[in-house]
């Protein structure tokens, strides 16, 4: 079985505190968005689970994409055939259609793909651990969700879906660890108010966009970053906000004509640059 697999953004992105075991608890706005990945898995009547990828040369240099066990999508594989006492192996094949260290759940969606197959395939169905990844349980989700803890309490909020947005990012990352790092450095940070984006999203979604922000970015600022969200807002975004822990960033654009036109000037200075709209589910099965 074969699906497509959608990328995320974080529409707004706070930490507020450290819990005991040294995970950051954050409050968020998740949203898939229409850039895909394609996840295949064919069961195998071995025990034996099997990744292999096919990665463009502009991810892999950015972030190296490991195809063994270090593949959340393996760890995926291997928690849920464990789970299921289903006996079988599988052969894992990814293709990456989401930019790396780019904090849009590449490696997460890919994880929710094999459990999201692997529950068709076999039957059975397996709540995720957080072991296998903070994020793997919205993708199981998709839409649009208010998300806190860890990851783990997601609660779905007003369909923003058809959106068009721009996604831009540049050579640049930074890892999660290091950037979760940075947040604990910084000294009287401006959170933005996630609390105020849900209740635009629920009431007056033409105005969420006011409420986008990402606490990140002011303990990363990467300079990719902030000349991607001037030349987005010159092009005429309503806001252009970081996702994730970086290094993409994401404009809202109140047309596909502007948001062409933007992704194109982008490319043109060497950033990897797509339009996209934003999407109400994760999976799309293709065969």
């Amino acid at each position: 079985m074969k699906v497509k697999t959608a990328a995320k953004i974080n529409l707004a992105l706070d930490v507020v505190g450290r819990l005991n075991h040294g995970y950051h608890a954050i409050e968020s706005v998740f949203q898939t968005v229409g850039i895909y990945d394609e996840v295949s898995v064919e069961l195998s009547d071995s025990i034996d689970i099997e990744v292999s990828c096919d990665v463009p040369e502009e991810f892999a240099s950015a972030d190296p994409i490991p195809c063994d066990e270090h593949n959340i999508a393996y760890k995926a594989a291997h928690f849920y055939l464990n789970r299921s006492g289903a006996g079988r192996g599988c052969r894992i094949h990814i293709k990456k259609g989401i930019p790396s260290q780019a904090g849009m759940g590449g490696g997460s969606t890919d994880a929710a793909a094999v459990l999201y197959i692997l529950q068709r395939l076999i039957g059975k169905e397996i709540p995720p651990s957080e072991v296998i990844g903070a994020d793997v349980p919205f993708f199981l989700t998709g839409g649009t969700a208010y998300v806190a803890g860890i990851g783990e309490d997601i609660e779905p909020i007003a369909d923003y879906s058809g959106r068009i947005l721009v996604i831009a990012k540049g050579s640049e990352g930074v890892s999660t660890a290091e950037a979760y790092g940075r947040i604990d450095k910084l000294v009287k940070p401006v959170h933005p108010d996630t609390d105020a984006l849900v209740e635009a999203i629920n009431n007056k979604p033409d105005e969420a966009y006011k409420y986008f922000g990402n606490l990140f970015e002011a303990a990363i600022q990467l300079p990719e970053v902030g000349d991607i969200e001037e030349k987005m807002k010159a092009c005429g975004a309503l806001n252009a906000v970081m996702t994730g822990s970086g290094s993409a960033v994401f404009g809202l654009f109140e047309s596909r004509d502007t948001a062409e036109r933007c992704a194109e000037k982008l490319a043109a200075d060497g950033y990897f640059a797509q339009v996209c709209e934003t999407v109400s589910k994760t999976f799309i099965e293709t065969e």
